[in-house]
């Protein structure tokens, strides 16, 4: 029996500009994306029980004022908290990349799915300005991610580069909150230095994240959200040397492709 393509809900609104990208790369993998403005969701004229796969896309929502996604998190929790639990509830997966982070950390959805309870942040990048460059990350193995652990990132063996392009990335929490998030296996992805190491060092960090955190899941495993871009590097052209590397592989498009198979088979 084929198995069916699962509906993406890929948020809009104010100041997101890489929802076409990632619109893009959740159709090459195989899932059926539609944008969806968040107004939509507010107006009932769409619904998240619709979907598989809810994803928050990178770019500077409503100008990142106050704080980069601050304002969004408040529009989620305010007016959307009971679909998005419904959603969550139900077996949805999320995924949050670059602002689409910062949201879901401001959320309270991430790290401990708490809603409306904030409990780590991303501050802005120890260098003091914006970095956009593809940095070296490896995937933890042994995280609570469901459809990235274990034998699904085998393929991701010899480590990951995706681009970063951020000015507030550095995730920061007490001592205890990082203590918690560690002992639970909610990190997904660390930066490394190029013997493939989590590193603190600058420019392989590009943000100064404490333990090198590039992206995290909560206790679910069914939230994931990270800093550095996978929807632009689904394509191997994508890549600044791809001319130099025949043999070169879209690091990006796994993830999109394993989260769609996930839900394919919920």
């Amino acid at each position: 029996m084929k198995e069916r393509r699962p509906q993406v809900c890929v948020l809009k609104t104010d100041g997101i500009n890489c929802d076409q990208e990632t619109h893009g790369a959740f159709d090459i993998a195989g899932g059926k994306p539609r944008i969806v403005h968040v107004n939509e969701l507010r107006e009932r004229e769409d619904a998240l029980k619709r979907y598989q796969i809810l994803a928050l896309p990178g770019g500077f929502s409503y100008g990142d004022d106050i704080a980069s996604g601050k304002i969004l998190a408040l529009e989620l929790t305010s007016y959307l908290a009971d679909q998005i639990n419904d959603f969550i509830n139900h077996g949805g997966l999320v995924l949050g990349v670059c602002n689409g982070f910062q949201v879901l950390v401001r959320t309270g959805l991430l790290p401990f799915g708490t809603m409306g309870e904030i409990q780590a942040t991303l501050n802005k990048n120890d260098s003091g300005h914006f970095e956009c460059r593809w940095i070296n990350l490896k995937i933890e193995p042994n995280s609570r991610c469901v459809f990235l652990n274990n034998r699904a990132i085998e393929q991701f063996s010899n480590g990951i580069s995706y681009q970063v392009a951020h000015g507030e990335g550095k995730f920061f929490a007490s001592n205890e909150t990082m203590q918690a998030i560690e002992q639970s296996s909610l990190v997904v992805f660390r930066y490394v230095d190029k013997k493939g190491n989590p590193t603190q060092k600058y420019p392989e960090n590009p943000n100064g994240a404490l333990h090198a955190i590039a992206g995290i899941c909560d206790p679910t495993g069914r939230i994931l959200g990270l800093m550095p871009h996978p929807e632009r590097f689904v394509r191997r052209e994508q890549h600044p040397n791809w001319r130099r590397m025949p043999d070169l592989e879209p690091h990006g498009l796994p993830l999109f492709q394993k989260m769609v198979t996930y839900a394919a088979q919920m």
